[in-house]
C-alpha cells in the first residue's frame, strides 16, 4: 500500500459560542483536513488544529509545511510504516508538531482501515470500555461560569474543567462561585494555561482555595518554567498536571527526572499524533504518572484520534476532548459517540469517523491536492 494523493483543506469550525482561555478568545475554530488516498483507493483523514502559544505554528504556516515540505515526500511511502514516516518528517522539518500530527492520523486511520480493525487495536487494544466526559467551561464572569455549570450538572456531567488566567483575584472568585453552586460531590479541575505566570502567584490562589476540593490544578505558570511546578508540587497537596510545558520525549524526560508533576497532559497536537503520544505515555507510566488526552478543540478526526489513544492505556485516566461537542457544525459523526456523563467509542475500522464531505466542502476557506 502506498500513498497516491493528498489534500489538504483549511476549515473554520463554527462554535455554538465562543471559546475563551486565558491568552485568546475563539469565536470559531480554524483547523487543517488532510485527506490521504492510498494507491488501492482507501482514505485516511487527518487533522491539525495549531496554536502560535502552545505548538508554535499558526494555520498559514502550518499549511504552507503540509503543502511544501510534507505532501510531496509522503507520495509513494507506506503509510503503515509509522516509525519509517516520523524519522523522515522529523528529518525534513524540526518541530511543528501539530502538521505532523495531520499526517499522522491520517495514516492510522488508512492503516486500520487496511486491516480492517479500529486504530485503538494497533496500539495495544481497547482497555476502557467508557470514559466520563468533563465538560470545559469558558473563562466569565463568576456567576455566568456558575449558571453554566449548573445547568450542565442537570444534563448529567460530574465533572468540569474550569478556564481561569486572568489574573489570580477574579480566577478565584469564579472558582469559588462554581463550587458554591453544585456543591461538593462534583470533580473541579482548574486549567490556568499559563496565566498566573509564576509560583507566588499560584501558591496566593492555592491557599485562597483550599476549602474548593480542587480536583488538580492544570499549567499554572508558563510552560518552560519547570522549576516553578517542582515549587508548586512541594509546596501543595492538590495535585498537579502540566500541559503546554509537556511537548516531546525531551520536556518529559526533564519533567520525570525533577518530578515537576503528578499527572500530565498529553495532546496529539503538542507530540505530533498517536504514535509519539504512546511513547509519551510509555514514559508517564515508567515515571508513575497519570496521563490524560487532551484536545485543541479538533473536529471529530482529532477528537477520535485522541480517544483512540486513550481507550487504549491503563495510564490514561482521562480524557479532555469536547470539541464535536462544541460546534454547530462539525465534518464527522463522533458526536453520536457521547452520552453524557460518558463517551463510549465505537467499533469502526480506522477512526471510525464518517466524513461529511459536502460539510466538509462548505467550510472550507481554499485547498490544495499533491499526487503522484
Amino acid at each position: 500500500m502506498k500513498i497516491q494523493q493528498l489534500e489538504i483543506f483549511t476549515i473554520d469550525l463554527p462554535l455554538i459560542e465562543p471559546f475563551i482561555v486565558s491568552y485568546d478568545t475563539y469565536p470559531s475554530m480554524p483547523s487543517i483536513i488532510v485527506k490521504l488516498t492510498t494507491e488501492c483507493g482507501l482514505v485516511g483523514w487527518g487533522e491539525s488544529v495549531p496554536d502560535d502559544h502552545v505548538t508554535g505554528e499558526t494555520i498559514e504556516s502550518t499549511y504552507a509545511v503540509l503543502k511544501h515540505k510534507f505532501a510531496p515526500l509522503l507520495i509513494g511511502q507506506n503509510p503503515m510504516n509509522f516509525e519509517a514516516i516520523h524519522d523522515l518528517l522529523d528529518k525534513a522539518v524540526k518541530n511543528v508538531p501539530a502538521a505532523k500530527a495531520a499526517i499522522d492520523i491520517a495514516c492510522f486511520d488508512v492503516a486500520g482501515k487496511k486491516l480492517g480493525v479500529p486504530v485503538y487495536q494497533l496500539i495495544g487494544g481497547r482497555y476502557h470500555e467508557k470514559f466520563p466526559v468533563t465538560h470545559v467551561l469558558s473563562i466569565g464572569e463568576p456567576e455566568k461560569m456558575a449558571a453554566d455549570a449548573e445547568e450542565r450538572v442537570k444534563q448529567g456531567y460530574r465533572s468540569f474543567k474550569m478556564k481561569v488566567g486572568r489574573d489570580v483575584t477574579s480566577d478565584v472568585k469564579r472558582i469559588q462561585a462554581v463550587r458554591k453552586r453544585v456543591g461538593d460531590d462534583i470533580a473541579i479541575r482548574v486549567d490556568v494555561n499559563q496565566g498566573w505566570k509564576n509560583s507566588g502567584a499560584t501558591l496566593q490562589a492555592l491557599d485562597a482555595l483550599k476549602s474548593a476540593q480542587l480536583d488538580w490544578l492544570e499549567q499554572p505558570v508558563v510552560a518552560n518554567d519547570i522549576d516553578a511546578m517542582v515549587e508548586i508540587k512541594s509546596k501543595t497537596t492538590v495535585p498537579v498536571m502540566i500541559d503546554e510545558g509537556l511537548c516531546n520525549m525531551r520536556d518529559m524526560r526533564e519533567i520525570i527526572a525533577k518530578r515537576a508533576a503528578d499527572k500530565v497532559n498529553i495532546k496529539l497536537m503538542k507530540c505530533g499524533g498517536i504514535y509519539p503520544a504512546m511513547k509519551l505515555a510509555a514514559m508517564a507510566e515508567m515515571a508513575g504518572m497519570e496521563c490524560q488526552i487532551g484536545s485543541m478543540l479538533e473536529s471529530s478526526v482529532g477528537s477520535a484520534a485522541g480517544f483512540h489513544v486513550a481507550f487504549s492505556k491503563k495510564v490514561i485516566t482521562s480524557v479532555e476532548l469536547t470539541g464535536p461537542l462544541k460546534f454547530s457544525q462539525d465534518i464527522g459523526n463522533l458526536k453520536g459517540s457521547y452520552h453524557i456523563p460518558f463517551i463510549e467509542l465505537g467499533t469502526g475500522a480506522g477512526l471510525g469517523v464518517d466524513i461529511d464531505e459536502a460539510i466538509l466542502a462548505e467550510l472550507t476557506q481554499y485547498s490544495d491536492v499533491v499526487k503522484a
